[in-house]
């Protein structure tokens, strides 16, 4: 505790920053994925082999990393 702060900052209040910052975390990384999916949309014909792979690939670890936010590991 603080002088200057004078709260005690409690394991209910911990938790519910990280509750908060895994929310935004998996909101930017479902909004990156987004993105992503709706710019590679009509690419993959004129796209080098190996491209889509690429593109879908990113998505799935996207999606992973996302899951694993909400399963509370980081």
């Amino acid at each position: 505790m603080s002088d200057k702060y004078p709260i005690e900052i409690t394991d209910e209040m911990r938790q519910a920053m990280d509750t908060a910052r895994r929310q935004g975390l998996l909101k930017d990384l479902r909004t990156l994925a987004a993105n992503i999916r709706a710019d590679a949309e009509g690419r993959y014909a004129g796209a080098e082999p190996g491209w889509q792979a690429g593109v879908e690939w990113t998505l799935l670890w996207i999606e992973n990393a996302a899951s694993r936010l909400t399963e509370g590991r980081p």
